[in-house]
């Protein structure tokens, strides 16, 4: 228990001071008398802004200046050194008093069980934090293929993220996935190469592979005082200054600041003018108002470009995403965090300087977006917002745009990690945890009320007018949510007894509005719930997860692979449906045609006839529609999805006063019928697949491919190890981390990650038929 907590138990008895004019010696008192109460264990300081003795006013703590803000990620491979990164960030901040470490259980961000025994992160946990009179937002996203998702809606509401590489391995596969990312929702990163100080940790191979995989411009701000072993500080480019590290100290808080000087590091001294010519010569490529202040005033020498002008230079660069920022250290051993921080607050962007088009529309009034949700036991569902514009409040009724409901915002929290300090009011361009929404799911729009949002949509409106668009900007009010990624695995759960099967629905309601990308349906033959998810840790989690949170002993039943059927060939299909129910005669005639579609799709592709457009209704064709997606929900091979299909209805012939759901049955029977007709072809899901091995074990693992149908693409070389590129079914990748690790005792990773859907082939195919029916 911390003071935070302790400090929201008591938030009565603090907010009934005056906020704004509240007297330092009072806060002072407060925080005296709370922490009489105090146990032993791990200490959190006691509010964001109140460091040691250095009291704030209440009012800077809540509400900072918008330009003083950084809503920033930590986003990389897995074991890059995330966590760790935000851990020493956090207790240089002045947050936490002791160190956490990953393989001690002890972070601020991975509070959950499973991530304490795992040591990985899976939920992307929120921390507030103060840094040299800045606001910090950060956000320590997974970095396992699994929760890919989780780090995609963070991405979604910052403004800058950190990418953290392992400086002896560079960049890896799960780093581009993040990029990409990144790319998608245009976001400004710098770079911070993580792990100098270990073996085969090489500086220039990391920076070369960020040039050549990620084709990015990297601008090396810094460069560092030895590798591995000798790894003792880092050299600031900019200034001409060495960062020295005391080595007698535990915690790295203490390092020395030092001019490089001709006397003393001539060596040193030489390499950093060089590169700081070479970064000056790189920024004034990209950025022309530094190029003409350099050939203008600074031409003949650039030693005497002050630090200040390189600086903000560097900052307009980066915003623009035409080059990264490149920094080192070793969060482990405590070196290079302190910079790294002072890098975010300068390069990366405050909330005002990233350019949402959608804000004009709003004039002020409150918009948000609901970008994550968890469940607490006592407080009922959490929702994170990010706060593009307005203000929140307690007791504030707020109006979500995608559900079309109206729900009252009970408190606000600041978010650290697990504890949460209850606040009275937010501004535009934080990150806020609101209690008391019991509808909203992530990628909600939030806005102050439905007037506002119609009055936001006649302003796009108008806007649209003048600039004679055809598309309605109105679309453009709701913020773009999260794309959820389809599901790859699926396994039946079941609850210990049937009385149990209602406390199961509702363990599954929660944990899917925290997580979209778990699916849960209803097998219609056997009645059982399926649950699908992205891998193979994932499904696990949440068996965990359902165990330890709702106190559910389940049973899941084996993994299966998602696959997919489509159709080789054109079929035409008619039927009838004749029924009377009451007095009312309900007649439907359909004829249509399935066709195989040349692009992937998943979703049926339909088209109507001339004869048929001209008399149909708008409710008929909603019915037709719900008809044919219902009938691709299963295909006839293995009951899985039907994809890339286009359908074009011939002829249906209403009765008048036949019901809507009577089309969709009589539709719907049809188009299975055609697809009973025609040649079959089941898809597979297909990996990328990437595998880091000594060079001695490169065989056994490339004969083991061999056998499970892979298709090798490339191998690398990475330093002492190779790395082998290619793709392989997901059938045949199950429980393949356990072989990995006896074919090379241990020393081999690898990762994982859907590449596409492909067509199986007719061996491979009957062989899958006869498993399933029970014939082998």
């Amino acid at each position: 228990m911390s003071n935070l907590r302790i400090f929201a138990v008591n938030h009565k008895k603090i907010s009934s001071l005056h906020i704004d004019n509240v007297c330092c010696s009072k806060i002072r008192a407060n925080l005296r008398r709370l922490k009489l109460h105090l146990p032993h264990g791990r200490n959190y300081s006691s509010l964001p802004g109140i460091i040691g003795n250095d009291v704030k006013s209440l009012h800077s703590i809540i509400s900072p200046p918008i330009t003083k803000i950084r809503n920033i990620g930590i986003m990389a491979h897995i074991d890059a050194g995330k966590t760790t990164t935000t851990e020493r960030i956090l207790y240089y901040s002045g947050y936490t008093r002791s160190l956490g470490d990953v393989d001690d259980g002890d972070t601020v961000t991975d509070f959950m069980a499973q991530e304490r025994e795992r040591g990985i992160t899976i939920q992307s946990a929120a921390v507030t934090f103060d840094w040299k009179g800045y606001r910090i937002n950060l956000i320590d996203t997974p970095g396992h293929v699994d929760f890919t998702l989780e780090v995609e809606r963070c991405l979604r509401v910052l403004d800058g993220a950190v990418a953290v590489f392992d400086a002896s391995a560079g960049v890896e596969a799960q780093t581009l996935t993040v990029w990409r990312q990144a790319d998608k929702h245009k976001i400004p990163r710098i770079c911070f190469l993580n792990k100098m100080d270990k073996t085969g940790a090489s500086f220039n191979y990391a920076v070369e592979s960020i040039r050549e995989k990620l084709k990015a411009k990297p601008l090396l701000l810094q460069l560092p005082i030895g590798e591995a072993k000798t790894f003792k500080g880092v050299v600031d480019v900019v200034n001409k200054e060495k960062l020295l590290w005391n080595l007698n100290s535990d915690d790295g808080k203490n390092f020395e600041r030092k001019p490089l000087l001709e006397v003393s590091d001539p060596q040193l001294l030489k390499e950093t003018t060089e590169a700081r010519n070479a970064l000056i010569e790189q920024v004034a490529d990209l950025d022309d108002e530094f190029a003409n202040l350099v050939l203008g005033e600074f031409s003949e020498n650039f030693d005497l470009l002050p630090a200040e002008k390189l600086q903000t230079a560097i900052h307009r660069v980066t915003l623009a995403q035409t080059a990264v920022p490149v920094l080192c250290g070793s969060a482990l051993k405590n070196k290079g965090v302190q910079p790294l921080l002072d890098a975010i607050t300068m390069y990366l962007p405050s909330p005002e300087e990233r350019n949402y088009e959608f804000l004009q529309w709003y004039k002020g009034d409150l918009c948000a977006l609901a970008f994550k949700v968890l469940h607490d036991k006592q407080r009922g569902p959490l929702v994170f917002m990010r706060i593009y514009s307005g203000m929140i409040k307690p007791q504030l009724a707020i109006h979500n745009i995608n559900g079309n409901c109206t729900e009252r915002i009970s408190r606000l929290l600041l978010p650290f990690a697990d504890q949460h300090v209850e606040i009275p009011s937010l501004t535009a361009g934080n990150i806020a945890l609101t209690v008391g929404l019991k509808h909203t799911a992530t990628g909600d729009t939030i806005v102050s009320s439905k007037s506002s949002a119609l009055a936001a949509a006649r302003r796009a409106e108008r806007k649209g007018e003048k600039k004679h668009r055809e598309n309605n900007e109105a679309e453009r009010l709701l913020l773009a949510g999260v794309e959820i990624p389809e599901p790859v695995f699926f396994c039946t759960i079941e609850p210990p007894s049937v009385a149990k099967q209602p406390d199961l629905d509702h363990a599954l309601k929660c944990l899917q509005r925290e997580d979209p990308s778990l699916k849960v349906k209803l097998d219609p033959d056997s009645g059982q719930t399926i649950l699908c998810g992205m891998g193979e840790l994932h499904i696990e989690i949440i068996h965990d997860r359902i165990k330890r949170e709702y106190g559910l002993e389940t049973y899941l039943g084996p993994l299966q692979v998602a696959y997919r059927e489509t159709i080789l060939n054109s079929v035409r299909a008619t039927d009838a449906l004749d029924r009377t129910l009451g007095d009312k005669r309900h007649l439907v005639t359909v004829e249509l045609e399935a066709k195989p579609l040349e692009t992937s799709s998943l979703q049926p592709v339909i088209d109507y006839a001339q004869s048929v457009t001209q008399d149909l209704s708008q409710a008929s064709q909603e019915a037709v529609e719900n008809g044919i997606h219902s009938a691709c929900l299963q295909g006839p091979l293995l009951g899985s999805p039907i994809q890339d299909v286009a359908v074009t209805l011939h002829s249906l012939v209403i009765h008048p006063g036949t019901s809507t759901t009577m089309i969709s049955a009589c539709v719907s029977r049809c188009m299975q019928k055609a697809l009973k007709k025609a040649d079959k072809q089941i898809l597979e899901p297909l990996m990328n697949l990437e595998v880091t091995v000594p060079r001695d074990y490169l065989s056994p693992v490339l004969a083991d491919l061999a056998q499970r149908r892979g298709n090798i693409q490339e191998i690398q070389t990475r330093q002492d190890n190779k790395v082998v590129i290619g793709f392989v079914p997901l059938a045949e990748i199950m429980g393949y981390s356990t072989v990995l690790r006896t074919l090379t005792s241990g020393s081999a990773t690898f990762a994982l990650e859907l590449s596409n859907y492909q067509a199986m082939n007719p061996q491979d195919q009957s062989t899958l038929l006869s498993r399933r029916s029970g014939l082998t």
